[in-house]
């Protein structure tokens, strides 16, 4: 207790102090506020950014996939327009070949040639081209867009091209102004060239056989030209 200067006596703590004995009551520490609710988890947390990543490589991935079948198909496309250029243009309707030489020609009947008579069909004397290969002579003016003066086999048109077509040489060295019996070719080079043989058979005309130094031509019937021609077809 403590005198308050008047007389009157007074306790240390207020009212509400309350409590015998005259022990003051102690002071009760306020309330602490309560804890703020913890804010919800970030979205923009790792799961999220990972999340984001995976979408961004997603989207790179479906773009560059775009942009690759995009180039291809530009590509094909592309790629199938030079080679109508160059092959579609030559056909006529309904891709059928354009008319050319070997539709005007009549079939060549079936005769022998000489060198010398093998060079006249070069396509540039006269409008037929026929080569020899292994001893046989083919009429090849349907091919001349290979075989005529202009095209990249044109320098065997009305020539002996066995040895050319063994050695895959297309310069005047593959060609002999004489009778050329290829005993020099090895077993490889000979292979070559009755498989070339074979080839001209199934494409092309057989029209005789290239005459060796002195031998006679054959005489062929008509029986046996119509037969020839009829195997081909």
């Amino acid at each position: 207790m403590a005198d308050d200067g008047d007389g009157k006596l007074r306790t240390e703590q207020g009212a509400g102090g309350g409590g015998g004995g005259g022990h003051p009551t102690p002071a009760v520490a306020p309330a602490a506020p309560a804890a703020a609710a913890a804010p919800p988890a970030s979205s923009s947390g790792p799961e999220a950014a990972a999340a984001a990543a995976a979408a961004w490589s997603w989207l790179g991935s479906s773009w560059l996939d775009m942009l690759l079948s995009l180039t291809f198909v530009a590509v094909a496309t592309f790629l199938a327009y030079q080679l109508y250029k160059r092959w579609g243009k030559r056909g006529g309707a309904g891709g059928a070949a354009p008319s050319g030489p070997a539709d005007a020609l009549p079939r060549m009947k079936r005769r022998d040639f000489t060198l010398e008579q093998l060079r006249e069909y070069d396509g540039a004397r006269t409008p037929r081209i026929l080569l020899a290969v292994h001893g046989k002579v083919f009429d090849v003016t349907k091919g001349s867009k290979f075989y005529g003066p202009e095209g990249p086999y044109g320098i065997f048109a009305g020539r002996d091209a066995s040895r050319g077509l063994a050695t895959f040489c297309l310069d005047k060295d593959a060609l002999r102004d004489e009778y050329d019996d290829l005993s020099d070719l090895n077993a490889v080079q000979m292979e070559s060239v009755r498989e070339w043989e074979m080839q001209f058979k199934e494409k092309y005309d057989y029209v005789g056989r290239l005459l060796k130094p002195g031998e006679e031509p054959s005489e062929y019937t008509d029986e046996e030209d119509t037969k020839d021609h009829t195997k081909q077809d």
